[in-house]
């Protein structure tokens, strides 16, 4: 019997939607204080810092608190402890990872995320199917994608062939850097019909 391939996830955009604007607008904020939280909390350097894992949740606050107003001090706080309260699953993600699940490909996560991540994963609609020992979190390795180093990382954690892989991601920059190393590389644009599409002409047995 021929192996299924390995299907590896990203997580945001992918499973759940990462959207600061939202965040921000249920705790009540509007017009230019609503941009500068955005700005000063998620678009720093200190956020993908965080998701290396160089720095802390309380190193993201201070350093955005330094460049906001007083006013706007426990609104960062919230945002840097509490944004995933409000994640959004990517419509159509549950029920397709619960069937590849359920027609027996191994499943993995590989995404750039905060220490966080072990938080409030299980939170995610379809993570019963993403078993906890396959979730490769960049902050656990100090390492971010696109650097070719955690694609190595990670197959070598799990004793896998890149070209056993079929790895989704909504980054482009992500996907050629797997696709350099052998991975088979789907840009997901939000249209899961066109994802199943793209993975069955990778190979997968997934419906329509």
């Amino acid at each position: 019997m021929t192996e299924k391939m390995n299907i590896v996830f990203d997580m945001g955009q992918v499973l759940m939607i990462f959207a600061p604007p939202v965040y921000v607008a249920r705790l009540g904020y509007t017009g230019a204080d609503a941009e500068a939280l955005q700005q000063e909390v998620f678009r720093g350097w200190e956020w993908v810092a965080f998701d290396r894992g160089d720095v802390t949740g309380q190193d993201v606050v201070n350093s955005a608190c330094a460049r906001l107003p007083e006013r706007l001090h426990g609104a960062a706080a919230e945002l840097v402890r509490h944004w995933w309260q409000d994640s959004i699953p990517v419509p159509g993600a549950r029920e397709l990872v619960k069937e590849l699940h359920d027609k027996g490909y191994p499943l993995y996560v590989l995404s750039n995320a905060s220490q966080d991540f072990h938080i409030y994963f299980d939170r995610i609609p379809g993570s019963e199917y993403l078993p906890r020992e396959r979730r490769f979190v960049s902050s656990d390795w100090r390492l971010l994608k696109p650097e070719h180093e955690i694609y190595e990382r990670f197959l070598t954690t799990y004793g896998l062939a890149a070209g056993d892989c079929v790895f989704i991601d909504d980054n482009p920059s992500n996907v050629e850097a797997a696709r350099r190393l052998g991975f088979r590389g789907i840009v997901f644009r939000g249209d899961m019909a066109r994802l199943r599409r793209e993975l069955r002409e990778a190979g997968v047995e997934v419906d329509g």
